[in-house]
């Protein structure tokens, strides 16, 4: 009853407040080369929308990248030197719209969002005016030049396939065993909980890892998809994500008595949140407060932005230690609380 009637009530509401085609409170950073009133005029305007919030005053062109790559801003607006001097005295001016790409959907609303602001106010500025003045935008896609949905699709899918095969792997393990009554042969033995635990999952790292390997070799030879960063710190995060996931799929093992009970936890349990509430295909920033919290909950997540900027932006460890060990402390909580539902004794 539980599922007939509440399931559907469930994703109305989440898929009713995360699909929108709006954005709201995107984070970027001005650089003004010019600091001048019509700057500061268009930049207020910008910030006023609703749509964007200031995150940062950027004072040089080398300090975009760094920007990006922390992850934050999704948009730099530039504006060129001597801004209001070119408006008045050659009747237009440019400023530069650069996106972060590595989500194609959102930069391209951002850049809309931000043309159509620009453009609202040149069009009031033009009123009742004999020579009108023209701004003219620039916009630039970094990190996905082409907008290529793909840059978007294969991390998502690689978080999706290795959190539900790997959770569905060893979430049936434990289960099996009381099914086919062979648990009791492992709790006569002298391993001790956490060392059938950790002999559960061990083997599956193996198998998950040529999972995800498959996944980057497919996305690189077949749709192009880019490896900027470093291979070897890509493979260390996928590794831990691995383990997290499988961390997660012995605690649904050991609360559960059946192998369909646990099939369904990982497979209904885990995919709908995956895709959803990981930021996997809805940016997060647009959805509601509560749902943006329960986000920070969401594996998926965390790795999903490792791997964009790790693969995408070619970040190294500084830029990405935080969503690391986020998913460490997640892998512990796991196996602990794995460990202290662990039974010893079969009911």
């Amino acid at each position: 009853m539980l599922v007939l009637f509440g399931m559907p009530i469930a994703q109305m509401l989440l898929f009713g407040f995360v699909i929108t085609n709006e954005i709201k409170d995107i984070k970027i950073a001005i650089l003004d080369y010019s600091k001048d009133n019509v700057t500061r005029d268009i930049s207020l305007k910008i910030l006023s929308s609703g749509y964007f919030k200031l995150n940062e005053y950027l004072t040089s062109s080398n300090q975009i990248e760094t920007a990006f790559k922390k992850g934050d801003v999704k948009e730099v607006i530039v504006f060129e030197q001597g801004f209001a001097d070119k408006m008045n005295k050659l009747g237009e001016a440019h400023i530069q719209i650069i996106a972060d790409a590595s989500d194609a959907n959102t930069a391209n609303l951002v850049s809309n969002y931000t043309s159509a602001i620009i453009m609202d106010y040149v069009k009031k500025k033009n009123v009742n005016v004999v020579t009108p003045m023209q701004i003219i935008p620039e916009v630039r896609m970094a990190f996905n030049e082409q907008l290529k949905g793909v840059y978007m699709f294969v991390p998502g899918i690689m978080a999706m396939i290795l959190m539900l095969i790997s959770a569905l792997l060893t979430s049936i393990s434990i289960v099996r065993e009381k099914e086919l009554g062979t648990m009791e042969v492992l709790l006569v033995s002298p391993l001790r909980p956490i060392q059938i635990i950790i002999g559960k999952v061990t083997p599956y790292i193996l198998l998950s890892l040529i999972n995800a390997i498959t996944i980057i070799v497919m996305g690189n030879l077949v749709f192009g998809m880019p490896v900027q960063g470093s291979t070897i710190l890509l493979l260390a995060e996928t590794v831990l994500f691995i383990v997290m996931a499988l961390s997660l799929g012995i605690l649904i093992s050991t609360a559960t008595n059946s192998q369909q009970t646990a099939m369904f936890l990982s497979m209904l349990g885990l995919m709908l949140p995956t895709i959803i509430l990981s930021g996997f295909i809805f940016p997060i920033a647009n959805m509601p407060k509560i749902l943006q919290a329960l986000c920070q909950v969401i594996p998926p997540r965390w790795f999903i932005v490792i791997i964009k900027n790790i693969m995408l932006k070619g970040t190294g460890f500084y830029y990405v230690w935080f969503e690391t060990l986020i998913m460490a402390i997640m892998t512990v909580f796991f196996i602990f609380l794995s460990y202290k539902n662990f039974k010893i004794r079969l009911e």
